[in-house]
């Protein structure tokens, strides 16, 4: 069309923006969420789209958000593991572009990644202040001993029990469990003191993690994701594609 001119040269324009913003900023937090796992090579699923986790099938007819509760797990570990084990955990993704790129900022700005994601990719990629706000599925531990496992050190295609004959369970939050207090306490102060947040691959949907926005009283605010939020207009730089095709772009600046 005869607007992709346009588009395009906006985009470019954005990210040059973005850009300039990070290398003014010292304190930098970066909020996650699964949009940026998604892209190629670790095609880890998103939630909501339509082709993510929520709109699978299972062989019991049984919805994806209620084998992922608290009580679908306590009542049916078997076809709660058969799931889970199958749709979300994908032990051999590698890191990509963008997780890349944030762990390099550490170079030289002090960056804090806060993520929704449970995959570990953060710091598979080398960030070393991560708090993962729903767990990860690299910690597991038994629910009647307390003994941690490994996700290397178990099978969560099904049932995994602990020596003790205790069900392990991974370290992850399910449906109508609380987040870990200590975490989210350490991400509240983060996103208080950072110069630039930077919200990627999130459709900040999800309470309560999409209300620590408002904690944000930094210089600027940046949301890149795929598809429009309704945070858009709060965001001093918003940016409606790809984060792999942003961070491309970001490194050539």
């Amino acid at each position: 069309s005869r607007d992709a001119p346009f588009k395009l040269r906006y985009k470019m324009e954005k990210i040059k923006e973005l850009k300039d913003a990070i290398d003014k900023s010292k304190k930098i937090v970066v909020f996650t969420g699964a949009g940026i796992s998604c892209p190629s090579p670790t095609n880890i699923p998103d939630f909501r789209s339509a082709n993510g986790l929520y709109s699978q099938k299972t062989k019991e007819n049984i919805s994806p958000e209620e084998i992922i509760s608290h009580h679908f797990f306590m009542n049916n570990p078997k076809l709660f593991y058969d799931f889970y084990g199958t749709k979300m955990v994908y032990r051999n993704a590698p890191y990509n572009l963008a997780h890349k790129y944030f762990a390099d900022l550490e170079k030289n700005h002090e960056v804090t990644i806060v993520t929704q994601n449970i995959d570990g990719l953060h710091t598979l990629a080398g960030s070393s202040k991560v708090y993962e706000l729903h767990g990860s599925v690299w910690r597991n531990y038994c629910m009647r001993c307390h003994k941690f496992y490994s996700l290397d050190s178990i099978d969560v295609r099904t049932v995994p029990y602990c020596d003790c004959g205790g069900i392990i369970k991974p370290d992850v939050v399910l449906y109508e469990e609380p987040l870990d207090e200590s975490v989210v306490l350490k991400a509240i102060k983060a996103i208080k003191e950072c110069d630039m947040m930077i919200i990627v691959g999130t459709s900040l949907r999800v309470y309560p993690a999409n209300g620590y926005v408002r904690y944000f009283n930094g210089n600027t605010l940046a949301l890149i994701n795929k598809e429009k939020t309704d945070y858009d207009q709060m965001a001093s730089i918003c940016i409606n594609k790809d984060i792999i095709d942003v961070v491309e772009e970001l490194y050539k600046l």
